[in-house]
Protein backbone atom coordinates (compact mmCIF):
# COMPACT_ATOMS: atom_id res chain seq x y z
CA UNK A 1 0.00 0.00 0.00
CA UNK A 2 1.46 3.36 -1.05
CA UNK A 3 1.54 6.24 1.53
CA UNK A 4 1.14 9.87 0.60
CA UNK A 5 4.70 11.39 2.34
CA UNK A 6 4.07 14.55 1.41
CA UNK A 7 0.10 14.60 2.78
CA UNK A 8 1.68 13.22 6.09
CA UNK A 9 4.74 15.89 5.66
CA UNK A 10 1.73 18.92 5.64
CA UNK A 11 -0.35 17.69 8.39
CA UNK A 12 2.70 17.15 10.63
CA UNK A 13 3.36 20.81 10.22
CA UNK A 14 0.24 22.51 10.59
CA UNK A 15 -0.11 20.15 13.61
CA UNK A 16 2.85 21.07 14.69
CA UNK A 17 2.15 24.85 14.12
CA UNK A 18 -1.21 24.83 15.70
CA UNK A 19 0.42 23.22 18.81
CA UNK A 20 2.97 26.16 18.89
CA UNK A 21 0.33 28.54 18.16
CA UNK A 22 0.14 31.79 20.73
CA UNK A 23 -3.45 32.10 20.03
CA UNK A 24 -3.71 28.27 20.44
CA UNK A 25 -1.79 28.18 24.03
CA UNK A 26 -3.80 31.55 25.39
CA UNK A 27 -6.81 30.15 24.61
CA UNK A 28 -5.95 26.78 26.70
CA UNK A 29 -4.63 29.11 29.22
CA UNK A 30 -7.61 31.31 29.25
CA UNK A 31 -10.29 29.02 28.69
CA UNK A 32 -11.53 29.21 24.93
CA UNK A 33 -12.65 26.43 23.54
CA UNK A 34 -10.54 27.88 20.06
CA UNK A 35 -8.26 30.63 19.42
CA UNK A 36 -10.90 31.90 17.28
CA UNK A 37 -12.36 34.09 20.05
CA UNK A 38 -9.29 36.22 19.92
CA UNK A 39 -10.31 37.46 16.41
CA UNK A 40 -13.34 38.25 17.66
CA UNK A 41 -11.93 40.17 20.83
CA UNK A 42 -9.61 41.97 18.61
CA UNK A 43 -12.82 43.18 16.12
CA UNK A 44 -14.75 44.31 19.11
CA UNK A 45 -11.66 46.36 20.85
CA UNK A 46 -11.09 48.20 17.47
CA UNK A 47 -14.49 49.49 16.71
CA UNK A 48 -16.08 49.09 20.16
CA UNK A 49 -19.01 47.23 19.07
CA UNK A 50 -20.35 45.03 21.73
CA UNK A 51 -21.23 47.18 25.23
CA UNK A 52 -23.17 46.13 28.70
CA UNK A 53 -26.51 45.39 27.85
CA UNK A 54 -26.58 44.53 24.21
CA UNK A 55 -28.50 42.14 22.48
CA UNK A 56 -25.72 39.57 20.66
CA UNK A 57 -26.82 37.24 18.20
CA UNK A 58 -24.22 34.63 16.94
CA UNK A 59 -24.31 32.87 13.92
CA UNK A 60 -22.17 29.71 13.24
CA UNK A 61 -21.46 29.53 17.01
CA UNK A 62 -19.69 26.49 17.45
CA UNK A 63 -18.06 25.48 19.39
CA UNK A 64 -19.00 29.00 21.18
CA UNK A 65 -15.50 30.54 21.33
CA UNK A 66 -17.46 33.67 20.23
CA UNK A 67 -19.91 33.58 22.46
CA UNK A 68 -17.55 32.43 25.52
CA UNK A 69 -16.08 35.86 24.66
CA UNK A 70 -19.43 37.63 24.59
CA UNK A 71 -20.88 36.00 27.41
CA UNK A 72 -17.38 37.28 29.64
CA UNK A 73 -17.40 40.77 27.80
CA UNK A 74 -21.28 41.27 29.23
CA UNK A 75 -20.46 40.35 32.50
CA UNK A 76 -19.95 42.90 35.16
CA UNK A 77 -16.88 40.94 36.21
CA UNK A 78 -15.65 39.44 32.98
CA UNK A 79 -16.59 36.12 34.58
CA UNK A 80 -17.41 32.88 32.27
CA UNK A 81 -20.13 32.06 34.62
CA UNK A 82 -22.46 34.13 37.31
CA UNK A 83 -24.06 37.66 36.21
CA UNK A 84 -24.74 38.66 32.76
CA UNK A 85 -26.01 42.21 31.80
CA UNK A 86 -27.21 41.54 28.34
CA UNK A 87 -28.64 38.89 26.18
CA UNK A 88 -26.93 36.00 24.14
CA UNK A 89 -28.17 34.42 21.34
CA UNK A 90 -26.22 31.41 19.61
CA UNK A 91 -26.83 29.35 16.37
CA UNK A 92 -25.39 26.54 14.18
CA UNK A 93 -25.68 23.25 12.06
CA UNK A 94 -23.79 21.24 14.83
CA UNK A 95 -24.18 20.98 18.13
CA UNK A 96 -22.24 23.44 20.92
CA UNK A 97 -21.67 22.50 24.54
CA UNK A 98 -23.59 24.56 26.78
CA UNK A 99 -22.27 28.14 28.35
CA UNK A 100 -24.19 29.73 30.89
CA UNK A 101 -26.31 32.60 30.20
CA UNK A 102 -26.18 31.35 26.27
CA UNK A 103 -29.36 30.72 24.74
CA UNK A 104 -28.55 27.62 21.45
CA UNK A 105 -30.45 26.93 18.67
CA UNK A 106 -29.20 24.09 16.37
CA UNK A 107 -30.17 24.28 12.87
CA UNK A 108 -29.02 24.92 9.66
CA UNK A 109 -29.53 28.62 9.20
CA UNK A 110 -30.78 28.26 5.02
CA UNK A 111 -33.52 26.39 6.59
CA UNK A 112 -36.93 28.86 7.44
CA UNK A 113 -37.94 26.83 10.36
CA UNK A 114 -34.08 27.44 12.07
CA UNK A 115 -34.59 31.52 11.34
CA UNK A 116 -38.17 30.96 12.81
CA UNK A 117 -36.74 29.25 16.30
CA UNK A 118 -33.65 32.36 16.42
CA UNK A 119 -36.48 34.90 16.35
CA UNK A 120 -38.52 32.99 18.60
CA UNK A 121 -35.98 33.49 21.12
CA UNK A 122 -35.46 36.59 20.34
CA UNK A 123 -38.93 37.59 21.31
CA UNK A 124 -38.95 35.31 24.28
CA UNK A 125 -35.82 36.95 25.87
CA UNK A 126 -36.68 41.03 24.63
CA UNK A 127 -39.64 43.12 24.52
CA UNK A 128 -38.80 44.13 21.00
CA UNK A 129 -36.60 41.24 19.27
CA UNK A 130 -34.00 44.31 18.51
CA UNK A 131 -30.72 43.10 18.13
CA UNK A 132 -27.62 45.56 19.08
CA UNK A 133 -25.34 43.33 17.53
CA UNK A 134 -24.85 40.38 14.79
CA UNK A 135 -21.91 38.42 14.45
CA UNK A 136 -21.10 35.91 12.10
CA UNK A 137 -18.36 33.06 11.38
CA UNK A 138 -20.66 31.05 9.09
CA UNK A 139 -18.76 28.96 6.71
CA UNK A 140 -19.96 26.11 4.40
CA UNK A 141 -17.87 23.25 3.47
CA UNK A 142 -15.77 24.12 0.99
CA UNK A 143 -15.85 21.64 -2.48
CA UNK A 144 -12.57 23.02 -3.81
CA UNK A 145 -14.88 24.50 -6.83
CA UNK A 146 -13.84 28.44 -6.89
CA UNK A 147 -17.45 29.48 -8.15
CA UNK A 148 -19.27 26.70 -6.38
CA UNK A 149 -17.41 27.78 -2.58
CA UNK A 150 -17.96 31.89 -3.84
CA UNK A 151 -21.63 30.90 -4.25
CA UNK A 152 -21.86 28.83 -1.22
CA UNK A 153 -20.13 31.50 1.03
CA UNK A 154 -22.51 35.07 -0.91
CA UNK A 155 -25.25 33.11 -0.12
CA UNK A 156 -24.65 32.65 4.24
CA UNK A 157 -23.41 36.54 4.00
CA UNK A 158 -26.73 37.53 2.43
CA UNK A 159 -29.04 35.12 4.98
CA UNK A 160 -26.86 37.82 7.58
CA UNK A 161 -27.51 40.69 6.39
CA UNK A 162 -31.13 40.06 5.88
CA UNK A 163 -31.44 39.03 8.96
CA UNK A 164 -29.94 42.05 10.59
CA UNK A 165 -31.80 44.26 8.31
CA UNK A 166 -34.53 43.47 9.80
CA UNK A 167 -33.88 43.39 13.70
CA UNK A 168 -30.58 45.23 14.02
CA UNK A 169 -31.26 48.62 16.12
CA UNK A 170 -30.18 51.87 14.35
CA UNK A 171 -26.86 52.09 15.53
CA UNK A 172 -26.34 48.14 15.26
CA UNK A 173 -23.50 46.11 13.53
CA UNK A 174 -22.79 43.14 11.65
CA UNK A 175 -19.78 41.12 11.73
CA UNK A 176 -19.06 38.09 8.59
CA UNK A 177 -16.32 36.26 7.54
CA UNK A 178 -15.46 35.76 4.50
CA UNK A 179 -12.47 35.41 2.15
CA UNK A 180 -10.33 37.10 -0.12
CA UNK A 181 -10.68 35.56 -3.91
CA UNK A 182 -13.92 35.15 -6.04
CA UNK A 183 -16.87 37.22 -5.49
CA UNK A 184 -15.04 39.15 -2.66
CA UNK A 185 -15.51 42.65 -3.96
CA UNK A 186 -18.98 41.89 -4.63
CA UNK A 187 -19.89 41.02 -1.26
CA UNK A 188 -18.22 44.26 0.38
CA UNK A 189 -20.85 46.22 -2.25
CA UNK A 190 -23.74 44.05 -0.73
CA UNK A 191 -22.30 45.42 2.88
CA UNK A 192 -22.15 48.72 1.80
CA UNK A 193 -25.57 49.11 0.17
CA UNK A 194 -26.67 48.02 3.63
CA UNK A 195 -24.77 50.00 5.80
CA UNK A 196 -22.98 53.60 6.38
CA UNK A 197 -20.02 51.97 7.30
CA UNK A 198 -18.18 49.12 6.30
CA UNK A 199 -14.61 48.49 7.28
CA UNK A 200 -12.23 45.18 6.52
CA UNK A 201 -10.35 44.14 8.95
CA UNK A 202 -8.04 40.86 9.22
CA UNK A 203 -7.15 40.45 13.05
CA UNK A 204 -3.73 39.41 13.79
CA UNK A 205 -4.89 36.10 15.01
CA UNK A 206 -6.30 35.07 11.59
CA UNK A 207 -3.44 32.78 10.33
CA UNK A 208 -0.57 34.62 7.68
CA UNK A 209 -1.29 32.15 4.97
CA UNK A 210 -5.47 32.47 5.39
CA UNK A 211 -7.33 34.44 2.87
CA UNK A 212 -9.71 34.97 5.51
CA UNK A 213 -10.84 38.28 6.76
CA UNK A 214 -14.00 39.81 7.79
CA UNK A 215 -15.93 43.07 7.28
CA UNK A 216 -18.12 45.27 10.08
CA UNK A 217 -20.96 46.97 8.84
CA UNK A 218 -21.81 49.29 11.27
CA UNK A 219 -25.32 51.77 11.16
CA UNK A 220 -27.86 49.40 9.10
CA UNK A 221 -29.25 51.48 6.51
CA UNK A 222 -33.21 50.97 6.04
CA UNK A 223 -35.19 51.09 2.56
CA UNK A 224 -35.87 54.47 2.70
CA UNK A 225 -32.03 55.77 3.57
CA UNK A 226 -30.83 53.43 0.37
Amino acid sequence: MKVNTKSKKVNKAWLNDHVNDTYVKLAKKEGFRARAAYKLKEIDETFGLIKPGDVVVDLGSAPGAWSQYVRRKLSPQGAAAGALNGTIIAMDILPMEAIEGVVFIEGDFREDSTLKALQDALAEQTASQAVDVVVSDMAPNLSGIGTVDAARIAHLIELAVDFSMTHLKPEGALVVKLFHGSGYSELVQLLKAHFRVVKPFKPKASRDKSSETFLVGMGPLRPTET
